[in-house]
């Protein structure tokens, strides 16, 4: 097969021959010059194929030979008024190549010479838009972009390439652009916490992939049916801090406003805007719970009551407390309003509600966003599309087609494609990534209805994770597992928008390879080679004190084995491994039990007791469903399949949580400097399957 270059070139050729006069000179020279391109390309020279990265480059034109990134250098922008919004993308760019390849590449304002990483603008480009850029590598790297934006992203494939690649980039010039401006990712974190630190970790993940937008949903609550069918009882939280309402803010887990401002600068660095969403009047239970006049009783607590005017000056005064003063708390253009799912008995109250609320963002100089409604909760009553961009998440619920013509901006974010509920036993608990790969598209809003690619206000597409089942037992972890491969796939078709031919086998072999981001390791992959302390040697402790390990924790699927001798005097739930999200426990309650704890819940495996004074061999099994025990070769337990059962009496009927006993393996450390283990361990090892 010949690089498509050749074709590219010989095309042009063969254009020029048919297009010129006829001038015996000018026609023998250029058959001439398409006979020796052809020749070239017939006779194999060496033109090297595009680096495979996620999402792949629009346009490559293969060069000859390959360029060896040093294990040092420099990261130049020129010295110019009008660069100097590159600095930052180089210091990101070295602190990020130390990260992941170990390369010092220092960043300076200098003239470029032979081994550098040079960054520059260039002129505005209607093919390459704001976020495009060209990559040339032959003996240097050279990036230009006509913003800091597309120069960043530049630097993201780069990365993709020294990882995948050990530094060896082909020489030869990428073209790259995105297909829509906005690609997104919005994360529940109101049913279940993630901390800052996963949030941070995530901004970079999706920069690493080029997606642009984070939405985070700040407020929502559980279904009433796992509460005993009491409101009162129900879980809900709004997680940011509040000053005028100090006692909004959720207990079991928030973020200051200091933090969250923070977050969003940091996001910005990468790339991303972060989406703040403060939902209502629907999934509003935690505002209930706080003010509970604000409560509807005639459709459920989790209504707002659109009649009262309490509801208003509520609504206003938080709102205000975020996106007004000098230094708002949500420093982006673009703030999210929910206005989904309420009672269709008040259709037209509804309406004018959404149409009050446009217009309050608007005014305060902000852009609001919403969740589509307008289908299902049909009326007279006009509603603004002034700045206005909807989430198109459900065939039922939103017209895309007379949104558009409405004026509004759609966003696609069809549940039937796009959503996971983990572990929920609806929608996807994995998104199907071989059908999105296939067969999946931008404009494909729903099961019924596409828009064309192309069309005006068809802003781009984002993927969600619901955690409609609180307390499930479902980790950040966990939820990294389902949502990684769904970004990979979903930043490709964002960005990329078709396959050209790419089996999805060879995709998902890229998307195995390749790294989850700077300094990101949420999969727990083992490195290529480690040894652990134990392994050929006899570890003994006191309890009182720790053995380190070169590695953090085991992702799944993964077995870890070891053979333990507790002393006859143990600690009560001594703990024996730790890594940073969880802990492995032994001697249960004082039992002789093993468990495991992580994100405040706690699995025991019943089944099975540790003798002191005598050797005892264990392995651990784990994957995204489950943790298995083995005792001197035999499953004892399964700790897998566990349910609770609740009865709802909105449907008269049982409904089912599926509570989660997966464990990431924690193997940081040995032991415990205040109640560790006490005794001996050998034969530690682990391998991921």
């Amino acid at each position: 097969m010949y690089p498509t270059c050749f074709y590219f070139s010989i095309s042009l050729s063969l254009q020029r021959i048919l297009l010129t006069p006829l001038n015996p000179f000018y026609m023998k020279q250029t058959l001439l010059s398409a006979f020796l391109l052809f020749c070239a390309a017939s006779t194999g020279l060496a033109r090297e194929s595009a680096p495979r990265v996620i999402p792949a480059l629009q346009q490559w034109a293969g060069g000859n030979g390959q360029l060896q990134l040093a294990q040092s250098g420099r990261i130049v922008v020129p010295a110019a008024a009008d660069t100097a919004a590159l600095m930052p993308v180089a210091r990101t760019l070295s602190q990020d190549l130390k990260e992941m390849t170990g390369r010092t590449f220092t960043p300076l304002f200098a003239k470029a010479r032979k081994g550098d990483i040079t960054l520059s603008l260039s002129r505005p480009d209607t093919l390459l838009g704001n976020e495009g850029y060209r990559m040339t590598t032959d003996n240097s790297i050279r990036i230009s972009a006509p913003t800091a934006q597309g120069a960043f992203w530049a630097t993201r494939t780069l990365l993709q390439i020294a990882t995948t690649q050990d530094g060896r980039f082909p020489k030869g010039v990428a073209t790259d652009w995105p297909e829509y401006p906005q690609r997104g990712f919005m994360l529940d974190v109101a049913r279940k916490f993630f901390t800052m630190d996963f949030l941070r970790q995530y901004v970079k993940m999706l920069s690493f992939y080029k997606i642009n937008e984070f939405q985070i949903h700040l407020n929502d609550n559980g279904f009433p049916a796992y509460y005993n069918n009491d409101w009162n009882q129900t879980y809900a939280a709004f997680r940011l801090q509040s000053e005028r309402f100090p006692g909004l803010t959720a207990k079991d887990g928030s973020y200051t406003k200091a933090e969250f401002v923070n977050l969003q600068h940091m996001a910005q660095s990468y790339g991303i805007t972060i989406i703040p969403e403060i939902d209502f009047p629907a999934h509003s239970l935690s505002f209930v719970h706080y003010k509970p006049e604000l409560g509807s009783d005639k459709y459920g607590r989790d209504h707002l009551d659109l009649y009262k005017e309490e509801t208003y000056l509520f609504l206003d005064s938080l709102l205000d407390e975020y996106i007004t003063g000098p230094n708002p708390t949500f420093i982006g253009k673009d703030v999210h309003i929910g206005t989904d799912e309420y009672d269709a008995r008040e259709a037209e109250r509804f309406r004018w509600f959404t149409d009050r609320y446009i217009k309050f963002i608007n005014s305060r100089g902000k852009h609001p966003r919403i969740w589509g409604s307008l289908r299902w909760l049909k009326g007279e009553t006009p509603v603004s599309s002034e700045n206005t961009t909807i989430n198109a998440w459900s065939k039922d619920w939103i017209d895309p087609v007379a949104s558009l013509k409405e004026g509004f901006k759609i966003i696609n974010t069809c549940d039937a494609y796009l959503y996971i509920v983990p572990a929920a036993g609806y929608y996807y608990d994995f998104l199907n990534t071989e059908w999105l790969y296939n067969n999946w598209r931008v404009g494909q809003v729903n099961h019924a209805e596409s828009v064309p690619e192309g069309t005006p206000g068809l802003m781009g597409a984002m993927f969600a994770v619901w955690n409609d089942h609180c307390g499930n037992g479902i980790t950040e972890q966990d939820v990294h597992v389902r949502a990684f491969p769904a970004a990979q796939v979903m930043a490709e078709k964002m960005w990329r928008g078709k396959n050209e031919n790419v089996p999805y086998a060879d995709f998902k072999a890229l998307c195995q390879q390749m790294p989850e981001g700077p300094g990101i390791n949420l999969l727990a992959r083992l490195p290529k080679e480690f040894r652990l302390p134990a392994g050929n040697d006899t570890v003994s402790i006191n309890g009182k004190h720790v053995v380190e390990s070169p590695v953090a924790e085991v992702g799944y699927p993964y077995a870890v084995e070891f053979s333990m001798k507790p002393d006859s005097t143990q600690a009560i739930g001594g703990i024996l491994f730790q890594g940073p999200h969880s802990r492995f426990i032994s001697n249960w309650d004082s039992t002789g039990k093993l468990a495991f704890e992580r994100e405040g819940q706690t699995h025991v495996f019943h089944a099975a007791r540790i003798p002191a004074g005598q050797w005892t061999k264990v392995r651990v099994e784990g994957d995204h469903k489950g943790t298995s025990l083995y005792i001197n070769g035999q499953l004892a337990e399964r700790l897998e399949g566990r349910q609770q059962r609740h009865y709802n009496a909105k449907r008269n009927n049982l409904s089912a949580m599926y509570i989660q006993q997966t464990l990431i393996f924690p193997l940081q450390t040995i032991g415990d400097k205040h109640n560790g283990f006490r005794g001996s361990l050998t034969g530690l090892k682990a391998e991921q399957k």
